[in-house]
């Protein structure tokens, strides 16, 4: 028993003695590891709060075309908080009442955003910028009390994206653009809804978004400061390819003249897939419609490694067969029947055989500046050198670009919808279908862009409003550079008609 008890005594003893030495340990590993987990768990928050990259997707595709992201939210995207706040702070800055509209951003029902920006959470918060339907979906109204009704690929009439640009920049330089002031407000939106930014939101995440922000409208404008001494675009027109050489970093001081001032329509977008082949742009640079869609990509804020191509694919396939809206208003069967031998005469050859029919010998091709006659400036302003710069794009990519090529005039398109491109010539010097009938000394020389009542006798947007509750509309001047009416004129255009084959014409055009 003694030995027994012995040998019990000592096993308890060596049971115990480690125990002595625990709390030593503990403390030893508590210093070591309790750190450790911390910054494994603080690296798990951070990469829970700002790791996500979410779109707000939409599964119709006509909601997705208006507020889908083409993923330029990622590098370009404004906090969408502050977008928000923007008009609160800076009204001052827009060029009218009535907030993002004054610009001529179209704004439905219910919707928080414009028709044409997006919404990503990105970086740990919710970021707006671009899509393609901020350029092509605008609205008609009947009469100026009608309701407007939103219309998809067509021309974005009404937006001005210079007065957009010139907007923000304005912000970012006030001396208002800071946490100081924008922070309060977000809060008091926030709070209007019942809700609030979080404590790191309000000393950290918001305090850095708009030191980012304003960083990046200040450095992009500053690379804008060429546009100050051109000419305004006014609504529905881009100078798109000097915007291009603005990106590529040309030395635009040093731009030749012949370069400068060429804005351009925005084009309607519809019925896509007989194009295909077809030589596209107004100038007819490409011939490929997935390129031109990445390019046109890059006005949205997208960049080869953050555009979302699945989102701009599913764009891409509707608008292969999406027809162009019918005309909404009565048409007179027998004018119109009269016009049809008129067309097929004058214009079929280069537009296409009828509303959905684009066969012809030369549509789809380019008509040389001398034959065609129009407003060089968008011709000019696309260079060799560009051409070149942009088969760069999406090098080392699958997709990379190949198609860009220097032209020598205009394409001829197909006339499809023609009813809601106005205004017409690839730089929207003439208000109407009728006006473009006429010879350029009897086409108007001064007129106003931007308005969406309609005209359906002239066929086009009336262009007699300078002013309607308190938004000005634009005074577009035909002497201005980039801005000429002439062309398209003479015995093969149908400007030598009489008058009742002109309106005839007119009548049958209502029909595309």
């Amino acid at each position: 028993m003694a030995d027994y008890s012995a040998a019990s005594k000592k096993t308890v003893e060596q049971r115990e003695a480690p125990s002595r030495r625990k709390p030593w340990v503990r403390l030893l590993l508590a210093l070591l590891i309790t750190p450790t987990i911390l910054m494994i768990l603080f690296g798990i928050y951070l990469v829970a709060r700002f790791g996500g990259d979410t779109p707000v997707v939409y599964d119709n595709i006509e909601e997705h075309f208006k507020y889908g992201s083409t993923g330029g939210e990622r590098m370009a995207g404004i906090p969408y908080w502050i977008f928000q706040a923007l008009p609160r702070l800076f009204p001052h800055h827009l060029p009218g009442p009535g907030g993002y509209k004054s610009l001529g951003l179209i704004f439905e029902e219910g919707k928080d955003l414009p028709v044409g920006m997006s919404k990503r959470h990105h970086l740990g918060m919710d970021r707006t910028f671009l899509n393609c339907a901020v350029c092509h979906a605008s609205t008609v109204r009947d009469t100026p009390q009608s309701k407007p009704r939103l219309y998809l690929a067509m021309p974005a009439n009404t937006f001005d994206v210079k007065a957009f640009q010139r907007f923000l920049f304005a912000c970012a330089r006030d001396p208002k653009f800071s946490k100081k002031f924008i922070v309060p407000e977000v809060r008091r939106m926030l709070q209007e809804r019942g809700q609030d930014l979080d404590l790191m939101d309000r000393y950290i995440v918001y305090p850095a978004a708009i030191w980012i922000a304003r960083e990046q409208l200040l450095d992009l404008s500053g690379r804008f400061d060429w546009a100050v001494d051109q000419y305004d675009w006014g609504p529905g027109r881009v100078d798109t390819f000097n915007v291009a050489k603005m990106l590529f970093s040309f030395p635009m001081d040093r731009m030749g003249d012949h370069e400068q001032n060429a804005p351009s329509d925005f084009p309607s977008i519809w019925f896509q897939e007989p194009r295909q082949g077809m030589q596209l742009h107004w100038d007819g640079n490409n011939t490929k419609v997935e390129e031109r869609n990445k390019s046109a990509a890059f006005g949205t804020g997208t960049t080869p490694p953050t555009i979302d191509l699945e989102a701009i694919g599913r764009v891409e396939k509707w608008l292969l067969k999406l027809e162009a809206p019918k005309y909404p208003y009565p048409v007179d069967q027998a004018k119109a029947a009269q016009g049809a031998g008129l067309y097929k005469e004058y214009c079929a050859a280069c537009h296409g055989a009828g509303p959905r029919d684009f066969s012809g010998a030369y549509v789809g091709k380019v008509t040389p500046i001398e034959e065609i006659g129009t407003d060089r400036h968008r011709l000019d302003s696309y260079s060799y050198e560009l051409a070149v710069n942009q088969s760069t794009l999406y090098a080392g990519y699958p997709w990379r670009f190949t198609h860009f090529r220097k032209t020598f005039g205009y394409a001829n398109m197909p006339l499809d919808g023609i009813w809601l491109r106005a205004p017409y010539l690839h730089n929207g010097s003439v208000p109407t279908l009728r006006d473009l009938l006429e010879r350029t000394p009897q086409r108007p020389k001064v007129f106003y862009r931007g308005y969406d009542v309609y005209d359906p006798v002239k066929v086009g947007f009336r262009t007699d409003v300078a002013e309607e509750g308190g938004r000005k509309y634009f005074k577009f001047d035909t002497a201005v550079p980039g801005n000429g009416n002439a062309g398209h004129e003479g015995e093969r255009f149908g400007t030598e008609l009489g008058s009742g084959e002109k309106e005839a014409l007119v009548e049958y055009l209502k029909t595309f």
